[in-house]
């Protein structure tokens, strides 16, 4: 759905090569200072690459993949999907130079408590998740309102046919189409399996459903 989303015009990609601009032979690296392991990506690499870029693009909103930012969540998909743009980088090794980081006011970001070798599956997770949101990418933009995270909770259980695999029934209230009953079903599970799986979100929900009682 990207991909033909994508072809349809509906969003643009650009790839910025640091290695089109080395710092001297091929190298886009250098030891880091204070000694260490690993290399650092030059800062005059990412500068030139950023520099680049159109006028409108550098407007753009800059983020930089770190294990250190702040974790990615699905308002900020939303926010960066009805932006105008945004500007990925992606780094490697042991990370850029902090001064491009400074410089070009980047907001670092995670996509979670872990360590990848480079950036560039972080940018693809962050670009599905924002081309995804996009109008008429999906199917059906209302499956978009019952994804988890959306009101801090969990998606509840699907099912499809048969109604009965491998001695597992489907839930009785699902088959009788009384739609009001599926609702409320659909929105019990969903508050019980935030409960148990993620009580930060759950949290989050009984705040939310707080403040709209006191408004």
């Amino acid at each position: 759905m990207a991909k033909k989303a994508l072809d349809q015009g509906k969003w643009r990609l650009n790839i910025v090569d640091l290695k089109k601009f080395p710092v001297k032979s091929d190298r886009i690296d250098s030891e880091p200072y204070g000694g260490g392991a690993g290399m650092i990506l030059s800062p005059i690499s990412f500068a030139q690459a950023i520099e680049s870029l159109t006028e409108n693009e550098k407007k753009w909103k800059k983020i930089y993949f770190s294990p250190r930012g702040r974790q990615m969540t699905q308002v900020d998909l939303q926010d960066l999907s009805n932006s105008t743009g945004i500007t990925l980088l992606c780094g490697r090794y042991e990370g850029v130079d902090q001064r491009i980081i400074d410089c070009y006011e980047m907001e670092e970001i995670s996509i979670g408590d872990f360590v990848l070798l480079g950036g560039e599956v972080a940018a693809m997770a962050i670009i599905e998740g924002c081309v995804r949101l996009l109008p008429t990418v999906i199917g059906n933009d209302c499956s978009l309102w019952n994804d988890s995270f959306q009101h801090h909770l969990l998606e509840y259980d699907q099912y499809t046919r048969p109604a009965v695999f491998k001695e597992f029934a489907v839930p009785e209230v699902l088959r009788h189409g009384n739609h009001q009953k599926i609702a409320k079903f659909q929105l019990n599970q969903s508050k019980e399996l935030t409960r148990k799986r993620r009580p930060d979100l759950w949290g989050k929900y009984i705040n939310f459903f707080l403040k709209k009682i006191v408004n």
